[in-house]
């Protein structure tokens, strides 16, 4: 679906685009110097169609610069959140290891009732019989 909506976007775009290179191939003389406009030190000759087209390039390649600069901040919280569930994973695996070794050495411990049992359907620990 979402490749269907990219298509239904970018199809009518792209078509415009072409139309416009195609009916603004005329060369233009694009001049960098402010000072001498009758007879600049930098100037380029080119298609006018490219100007409106690098324009928008230019735009959004500076866009996504900043978008991706003033978000550092977001990515570094995601690294640091990332490397703090690590540890926390690996400090959990510890303590269950540790909890399993315990439960081979000590036994009768009083559990507590699980999802859908009352206090009676435990074991108790004098007797290990259920009450």
């Amino acid at each position: 679906m979402k490749r269907f909506l990219t298509w239904l976007l970018a199809l009518p775009i792209g078509i415009v685009v072409v139309a416009l290179a195609v009916a603004n191939r005329r060369l233009v003389t694009l001049s960098l110097d402010p000072f001498r406009p009758d007879d600049p030190a930098l100037s380029i000759a080119l298609p006018l169609f490219l100007l409106p087209l690098g324009a928008l390039i230019l735009g959004v390649l500076v866009g996504g610069v900043t978008v991706w600069w003033r978000q550092g901040s977001y990515r570094k919280a995601a690294r640091a959140g990332r490397r703090e569930a690590a540890k926390l994973e690996a400090e959990r695996s510890r303590l269950a290891a540790e909890v399993a070794a315990r439960d081979g050495v000590v036994s009768g411990l009083v559990t507590l009732p699980g999802a859908g049992q009352t206090r009676a359907a435990l074991p108790t620990p004098d007797t290990g019989r259920a009450a």
